[in-house]
């Protein structure tokens, strides 16, 4: 059941009005969207009935055991059986090609999203949930199942306690988050991959370096507004149960450097990795410095086989690990000390960083490193057409880079008009969009590329 589908909002309708009807009852309240956490895996394969409570019982008690335990030995136990059990689940799903056949779902982001419960806890930064209903609801959250963003549990279970209901205001930004995100998905993204991309990295050779070199440009859009549009539609669905999740992007490509960078671009997992993973690596109190930049690299590389078990992913890692690295070094290099930037030096340093995260995205959608040797050979072959950017697909990237470099007051500004509007204004202008998008989109939606995850 995707984000984008007439299905999941028939479903998420049903939701809200069975929620805020039980929520007087708290356990039945919690019931609901326990139910709904599991038939939305349910539509995807009923195995999941039996994965996600068997996993997610397993690290509550867990978290209870540890809250108890004092032995080092025993502690170190408990965490291992919990990374084990959900790291299990990623490499089982994905890197087993007979059960990633059988189940269309990966499991990674619940997986990552259980583990800050229980990594928390061994740490002593949280406490052990009270409430296993509430714990449940929390680490199968369906908004997040697919494509995070990636919430602590610690953060996300005190919120079920602290119910209100939802107001004009806080349903008009759901809908206003709901709408925006299916305006990036389904008249952007798709729209772009279907008019050029797909086609560039597919077949490379059949087209001339401007033209590939568009669909690279093109690539980098369409990836962010695929998945900052899934992001937005699951914090508008969050909101109408008055659940609110951590933002997971924040225009990325105006970043001054790389690390700039991946503090705006997929922020949750950024910081999911940084908390983690990088602080967990050995060597970094080591008076050798060399551990800090090496362990950069170790990360982003883990990162990228995350991604997938390929050369592609690997390469796509590494590459990010080495700019942070480099960064790190230039920084201690020059020192932190920063001066006032005109504003054409700071739009160079954006154009330098935007350019070099599009170079790791050809291997991050190239199906090979073959291929992405092509795609680089014929942006280099000095070929010039533009017989295949059809006018609509420049018009709409150029919509789609204009829209990533508003000002953010002006998005607060559009938020606030919206909000402010009548119910029955809202209601037209969700009618308007749907109507665009079945003129525009007719064909239906592909599915989220982060999904696959």
């Amino acid at each position: 059941m995707l984000l984008t589908s007439p299905a999941y909002f028939a479903f998420l309708a049903v939701v809200f009005f069975a929620f805020w009807l039980a929520r007087r009852h708290r356990l039945g309240a919690l019931a609901v969207i326990l139910f709904a956490n599991y038939f939305f895996y349910a539509r995807w394969d009923l195995i999941y009935l039996a994965l996600i409570p068997l996993a997610s019982t397993c690290d509550f008690f867990i978290g209870q055991a540890l809250r108890r335990v004092k032995q080092p030995l025993a502690r170190r136990a408990l965490i291992g059986l919990s990374l084990a059990v959900n790291i299990g689940l990623i490499v089982s799903v994905k890197y087993s090609p007979s059960l990633s056949w059988i189940l269309p779902l990966g499991l990674s982001f619940y997986a990552f999203q259980s583990l800050t419960y229980t990594l928390d806890i061994y740490r002593r930064d949280a406490e052990p949930a009270s409430s296993f209903l509430a714990y449940l609801a929390s680490a199968s959250f369906f908004p997040t199942t697919l494509a995070g963003p990636i919430t602590r549990l610690s953060d996300l279970i005190p919120q079920w306690a602290k119910w209100q209901v939802v107001t004009a205001e806080q349903g008009g930004r759901a809908l206003f988050l709901i709408g925006l995100g299916l305006i990036k998905k389904l008249l952007i993204a798709d729209f772009l991959a279907e008019n050029l991309i797909n086609r560039v990295f597919d077949l490379p050779k059949l087209y001339s370096g401007t033209e590939v070199l568009a669909g690279v440009y093109g690539y980098a859009f369409q990836l962010y507004y695929d998945f900052s549009g899934y992001t937005d539609i699951a914090l508008g669905s969050a909101l109408l149960v008055g659940i609110k999740l951590p933002p997971n992007f924040n225009r990325p490509y105006v970043a001054q450097n790389i690390a700039d960078f991946w503090r705006r671009w997929h922020i949750s997992f950024s910081n999911w990795l940084r908390d983690y993973l990088y602080f967990s690596l050995p060597g970094l109190r080591s008076r050798w410095k060399i551990f800090a930049y090496l362990n950069l690299v170790v990360t982003m590389a883990i990162g990228g086989l995350w991604h997938g078990a390929s050369w592609t992913f690997l390469i796509w890692g590494i590459w990010h690990g080495i700019g942070l690295a480099a960064h790190r070094w230039w920084q201690t290099l020059r020192g932190r000390a920063s001066t006032p930037e005109r504003r054409a030096a700071r739009f160079g340093r954006a154009l330098l960083t935007f350019h070099f995260v599009s170079i790791s995205w050809v291997f991050f959608r190239a199906s090979s490193v073959a291929t992405a040797r092509e795609i680089f050979t014929q942006i280099f072959s000095g070929t010039v057409s533009f017989a295949n950017i059809t006018p609509a697909f420049a018009a709409v990237l150029a919509i789609a880079i204009g829209a990533h470099f508003i000002p953010k007051r002006w998005y607060e500004r559009g938020l606030q008009f919206f909000t402010a509007a009548p119910y029955y204004a809202q209601a037209a202008a969700m009618v308007l969009l749907v109507l665009a998008i079945q003129y525009v989109a007719g064909s239906g939606s592909a599915p989220f590329i982060y999904s696959r995850f």
